[in-house]
């Protein structure tokens, strides 16, 4: 009996990863897109999950830092066949991307990147990706008053006060000022918690992934060991990413543009890259771990961003009810997400627009594939590919 059960789980597992690498492989579009890829596959489709907690689980990934449509799969993948699950569905999902972005970097690797004039295409559709996700979430996360003027001091802040711990400060006030704006007031309705891992687990986790938080800063001063010192900026950069996946530009940007790690050409050519593969944004991270540390460094990078998400998803799920039910603590994360709105237009602003947009062409190229973006509603590889050409073309102008 025991060896028929051992077989079940091999075979849920196996299924697990077959599906989860298939949508891996064609869930184009960002987060928003890639929950709908998730419903009709795991909800409509399998029936794995139940629309309600299905629901639930979308709202705890969404109220939690880090990369919401893949904490909503490493759920799933929990939901299913256990932690295994979790990690087997996580790499099905996040495995395409990465392999595809660790690529691209080996190919640039020692290259001058100044020679390929279509990387500059690149820079340009980093501006429309961006610029696109600001007007989005600028409407989602900012609608009223109060929360557009936290959106406007956080912008400011990033802009005059340049720092590795700017973005922290500015998330940590950003949430005392939601507490005490919207600790009256905000909504604590929602469907019941779903419970698919027992305390003690989500205890051990969430004190694991404070720990983390801590420790890893403090030995990176320690040692100055490059890899502990490439692990603690991606965990962090993975811990602190409120809003979604675009918000982790502006915190990688600090960590490895300012201090001299990557030049910003090659920053924005990847990040313009990221955005024509399928998976999440946070893949991103494979790339510049690779440009800095070879194919070891784009596998530690990977897995240093997504811990934390792992770490939280595990240790939240059997607390979301409590979670969810106080006012004072989703007051403080309405005032996070206003703050990200500002500090990714502050990032939308520099590196991304100054380094980019230099002469009226570069800015007409940007409208262009703006439109084609917003209003043809053509597919992310096409805007990339064709802002690769445009690139490629304005060099000879």
């Amino acid at each position: 009996m025991q060896k028929i059960s051992q077989q079940s789980k091999l075979i849920i597992l196996l299924e697990l990863l077959f599906v989860s690498t298939r949508l891996g492989l064609t869930s184009f579009g960002g987060p928003v897109a890639h929950l709908g890829y998730f419903h009709e596959e795991y909800v409509r489709k399998r029936q794995w999950i139940d629309e309600k907690s299905y629901v639930d689980l979308v709202a705890l990934c969404q109220f939690l830092p880090g990369p919401a449509s893949s904490q909503v799969g490493i759920g799933i993948g929990v939901m299913r066949a256990g932690i295994v699950g979790g990690i087997v569905s996580f790499i099905g999902f996040t495995l395409p991307s990465v392999l595809a972005l660790m690529g691209f970097a080996l190919l640039l690797h020692g290259a001058n990147i100044d020679n390929f004039s279509w990387l500059h295409g690149l820079k340009i559709v980093a501006v429309v990706v961006v610029a696109h996700a600001i007007i989005g979430m600028a409407k989602n996360l900012a609608p009223d008053i109060k929360r557009k003027a936290i959106a406007l001091l956080a912008l400011v802040a990033a802009l005059l006060v340049q720092s590795t711990f700017t973005q922290v400060v500015i998330i940590l006030i950003a949430s005392l000022l939601g507490y005490l704006l919207y600790k009256d007031d905000a909504e604590t309705n929602g469907p019941n918690g779903v419970h698919f891992i027992s305390k003690k687990v989500g205890y051990v986790c969430l004190s694991l992934f404070f720990s983390l938080l801590v420790v890893l800063p403090i030995l990176s001063n320690v040692t100055a060991f490059k890899w502990i010192t490439m692990v603690d900026s991606f965990y962090r950069a993975g811990a602190l990413v409120f809003g979604g996946g675009h918000v982790v530009l502006p915190l990688l940007e600090n960590e490895f543009v300012h201090t001299g790690l990557i030049d910003e050409a090659t920053f924005l050519a990847g990040y313009g890259v990221t955005q024509a593969v399928p998976g999440p944004l946070f893949t991103f991270a494979a790339y510049i771990g690779t440009i800095i540390g070879g194919w070891q460094g784009g596998v530690l990078a990977t897995v240093a961003i997504f811990l934390p998400a792992f770490l939280l998803i595990l240790g939240t799920l059997p607390f979301w009810n409590q979670l969810r039910s106080n006012s004072k603590i989703k007051g403080a994360f309405m005032g996070i997400n206003a703050a990200v709105v500002g500090i990714l237009i502050a990032a939308f602003y520099h590196p991304i627009w100054t380094s980019a947009i230099l002469q009226p062409i570069d800015f007409a190229l940007a409208a262009i594939l703006f439109s084609l973006l917003v209003f043809c509603k053509l597919s992310p590889w096409v805007i990339v590919l064709t802002g690769a050409v445009g690139g490629w073309a304005i060099s000879f102008m």
